[in-house]
């Protein structure tokens, strides 16, 4: 019987993986992790008869502890305790955590050779080369539940790289998609929670708004499938249908078509390199009709040239720019800074950053990576501040 963990469970990725989980009978849940939502993280538990759930809380400890109690479900609080239950022996671990806080319980997931499946992009927009050497370097796999790269990864299915000649990852372009974009700096916090594609937590639907999701996705899309920054596109699709195309140098174009559900690509991953039944959607093509694409609008997304800088700059440039797009984003859920503020807060912060040697030195080991993280989360912090 195959052994899972899931970290993030009480998340939309961790929702859409145990609907699932709790569908099989040949599989054993060892781990389940959460945030605050400790009521629910215990009910999965229950449901999935999982050794442990972990919330990444201490102050959470003795509501999770209660809510297990009589079931023989171990509790537990505390980042490292995450970690820990990290190492616990699992052959396919969901990296479903939100923001870097994913990183290192993924890290020692694959330390341990296990199968990864990463929902959490900040891990390669963070540490790339980190990953992708730790997960060589114990034999481990590593597959994508991103929509657009698991989609990359499916097209890619048989071909060889050295065919390829672009990627092309789709966006919605989210709300504000034919917004003017001097009506943006007044867009609110409700107005950017209104995705007209994907059903998804509050930060990510606000980074999908701002199209920073797409940013992160881009140096993603590069640390994965190691191919050229210049050789990687976006595309605007309002259906938000086709999630990736592939496009080799005899001009064919491969592209990957499914319904907006997230359990498409975790099912993916949780049963390859075999296929099954899932219970997503099967589309209807001619009722569909249509699908649109355009190009995406450089003013209103400044997200997607940050990221390219990044990528150009490379080393812990994506540390910093994840970190402080982190801040920025708290500081907008907060009320207190605009959605244009945010592009202008992470901008700033590399600008600040890139006077140091740090920002373009070469990705070494977690503890650098955390260092620039916290350079970075301090640096937004004052420059927010000043502009108060």
């Amino acid at each position: 019987m195959r052994r899972v963990s899931v970290f993030g469970a009480t998340g939309s990725i961790g929702e859409s993986t145990f609907d699932l989980l709790r569908r099989r009978d040949d599989i054993a849940t060892v781990a389940l992790s959460g945030g605050r939502n400790v009521a629910r993280l215990a009910e999965q538990a229950r449901a999935l008869r999982a050794e442990i759930a972990v919330t990444a809380f201490d102050d959470c400890y003795p509501a999770l502890k209660d809510a297990l109690a009589g079931s023989g479900i171990e509790a537990a609080a505390g980042t490292a305790a995450v970690i820990d239950a990290a190492e616990r022996p699992a052959d396919w671990v969901m990296s479903a955590i939100v923001g870097a806080a994913g990183l290192a319980p993924g890290l020692r997931a694959l330390e341990r050779g296990a199968t990864l499946a990463l929902a959490n992009k900040e891990s390669l927009v963070t540490a790339g080369p980190l990953v992708m050497a730790t997960a060589r370097a114990h034999g481990a796999t590593l597959l994508p539940v991103d929509s657009e790269h698991s989609a990359v990864f499916q097209a890619l299915t048989g071909e060889d790289m050295a065919a390829v000649e672009r990627i092309i990852i789709t966006a919605s372009g989210g709300p504000f998609r034919d917004w003017p974009t001097s009506r943006l700096a007044r867009a609110t916090l409700e107005e950017a929670m209104n995705h007209p594609s994907w059903q998804m937590g509050q930060r990510i639907t606000i980074d999908s708004a701002s199209l920073f999701n797409k940013a992160l996705e881009l140096i993603e899309t590069r640390e994965f499938f190691g191919i050229a920054p210049e050789r990687i596109e976006v595309l605007v699709h309002p259906q938000s249908l086709i999630h990736a195309l592939v496009g080799f140098t005899d001009g064919a174009l491969m592209a990957h078509i499914g319904p907006a559900d997230m359990r498409h690509a975790i099912g993916y991953a949780l049963n390859w390199p075999d296929r099954a039944a899932l219970p997503v959607e099967r589309l209807d093509l001619a009722r569909i009709g249509r699908l649109e694409f355009e190009a995406p609008d450089p003013a209103r997304f400044p997200a997607l040239r940050l990221a390219r800088e990044v990528m150009d700059t490379g080393g812990h440039a994506g540390a910093a720019f994840n970190a402080a797009k982190e801040v920025a984003l708290d500081h907008f859920i907060a009320r207190r800074i605009g959605f244009a503020d945010m592009a202008a807060t992470v901008e700033a912060v590399l600008d600040d950053l890139s006077r140091g040697p740090e920002l373009a030195s070469p990705v070494k080991s977690l503890d650098t990576v955390q260092a620039m993280d916290q350079m970075a989360r301090q640096s937004a912090a004052a420059i927010i501040a000043a502009r108060a």
